[in-house]
């Protein structure tokens, strides 16, 4: 069965259908293997892989030296694998990263984003339609025959290997990435594309808020720099969520503003966004003192409104 792909056509206010089920062709995956799999990705990255449990995931972040991240993933364990999942064009420049430190140590790594297909299951249906196919589904992390059911919360991620999972999908309708990454800009998620690497200290893009950061688990890639923001206070960016309206067509290199005393100035750095004819939703990264009711604009276009929304956590951290 041949599967077609829709265009998301609800707007951008927060509503979605029943049920979206979303083509994630914007996402890959890295496979690590072998007996040190789980210690070497630990040594590398933000998140404590080792302390991880069997049926959860968790959100982190791979860094520089010099603590500036190269790909945010989200990462869970099978068996003594480890899988991540990340935007495909980080997994380009973070893959060769991380496989210059891997031959020290008994691990195999791999580029596995041709062997999985990826959805992601949303909308106030999606539970009900994951427990009609699968059953009910308890843990965060499930195995199944056709591979892995990723919850979160009322969302749904399905890493199906193989080519025989398109009866699973019969008679629904399949929507492109964008209707996903709504979904994910609205829960405040960082997904980093290539063209961000090297930009952001995991604080700046709301890792910890996130349980992306482990400030106990020892020494990985970066850390000085991410424990010196913590302790000693040296972040001064966090990402939000904007909205609005805009006439021309979003991308990478559209800047945002903000409107102060003397006029507008550029505001920040766009992470993740979506257009539907005029309407926009992305995350950028800002001033973490920035106001929620700041005016904020594109550069190119005047008459363009945007307004912060509400984050869906805090950025609050505990003493």
């Amino acid at each position: 069965m041949t599967i077609s792909i829709s265009q998301p056509n609800w707007p951008l206010d927060g509503t979605l259908p029943e049920l979206v089920i979303s083509k994630l062709s914007h996402m890959g995956t890295i496979t690590i293997t072998d007996e040190q799999a789980q210690s070497f990705l630990h040594g590398q990255v933000t998140a404590d892989i080792t302390g991880l449990d069997d049926n959860a995931w968790c959100w982190g972040a791979h860094c520089d030296p010099k603590g500036k991240m190269l790909a945010s993933f989200r990462a869970f364990k099978a068996g003594e694998a480890v899988h991540m999942l990340l935007p495909r064009s980080a997994l380009a420049v973070d893959l060769p990263q991380l496989q210059k430190y891997a031959v020290f140590s008994k691990v195999e790594l791999k580029d596995t984003s041709a062997e999985f297909e990826l959805y992601g299951i949303a909308g106030t249906d999606a539970s009900s339609w994951i427990t009609q196919k699968f059953g009910a589904i308890s843990q965060n992390i499930t195995p199944i025959e056709q591979g892995f059911i990723i919850k979160d919360s009322e969302r749904f991620i399905l890493m199906l290997n193989g080519d025989n999972h398109a009866s699973l999908l019969e008679g629904q309708t399949i929507y492109d990435s964008s209707a996903w990454q709504q979904v994910e800009i609205a829960a405040g998620y960082p997904n980093l594309s290539a063209e961000h690497a090297n930009q952001f200290v995991p604080q700046m893009c709301n890792l910890q808020a996130l349980d992306g950061i482990s400030f106990t688990k020892g020494c990985y890639m970066g850390q000085e720099t991410v424990a010196r923001m913590k302790y000693r206070g040296g972040n001064k960016r966090a990402m939000y969520i904007i909205q609005g309206q805009y006439a021309q067509h979003l991308g990478l290199e559209s800047k945002l503003e903000i409107a102060l005393e003397d006029g507008f100035k550029k505001a920040g750095n766009i992470i993740e966004w979506v257009q539907r004819d005029n309407q926009i939703l992305l995350t950028a990264v800002l001033a973490n003192d920035t106001p929620l009711d700041a005016k904020l604009r594109f550069a190119d276009d005047e008459l363009s409104t945007l307004t912060i929304q509400p984050l869906p956590y805090s950025l609050e951290e505990a003493e």
